[in-house]
Formats: C-alpha cells, structure tokens, sequence
C-alpha cells in the first residue's frame, strides 16, 4: 500500500458526497491493520468552503475534489474500497495542509 493511494468509498451512506479516500500514511507502516485517509468530497456537494491551504482542491477522474484533511482519520484496511488512482504529484499539498492541521504553520 503506497501513500498518496486513491481507493473509492465503499460505505452506501456517503459515497455519493465522499467518492474516494486518499491514504497519506507512509507505506513504511503497511504491516499496521489501518490506513490513515483523507476524505475526498466532491466540490459540489462538500458543506464548507475549501480553505486553500488545509483543504486543497484537487483533480481526479474529472471531478474536482477537497480533500478534507480535518477529516484525516485511520480506517481499517478492510474497510477500503478498490484502489482507483495514484496521486503522488498531490504530496506537497498534502504535508503542508497535516502540517496545518497538527502545528497551525
């Protein structure tokens, strides 16, 4: 399992407003049962407005995307859809908004 993994959401309740879930954990830590993610919302239907730097706007299957890094939870790996999509370029971004997050930098 590669950080910056793009896997769908298999949970029917909140699928259609969170479609993806991006793992951010680092793949040292595979051998742990969770997976650190970020819910994806699409930008339609995403409740708040995206804050540039800690929920960033990204592009993925033709959709726009926020990620919600408030969100950032630990998921068993079980509990994850089909792997969809690699979105390493999104790193940067990424960090910086967990960086915001934990730190307030």
């Amino acid at each position: 399992m590669d950080s910056f993994t793009v896997y769908t959401n298999p949970d029917p309740r909140s699928h259609k407003t969170i479609p993806f879930l991006l793992d951010v954990q680092n793949e040292l830590l595979s051998p742990l049962d969770t997976r650190v993610v970020v819910p994806l919302y699409l930008k339609s239907t995403a409740k708040t407005h995206p804050i540039s730097r800690l929920t960033p706007v990204i592009a993925f299957q033709g959709k726009s995307l926020v990620a919600m890094v408030p969100e950032l939870a630990g998921v068993s790996k079980r509990h994850l859809g089909s792997v969809v999509g690699q979105l390493p370029e999104i790193r940067p971004e990424m960090l910086a908004a967990i960086d915001l997050l934990i730190t307030g930098f």
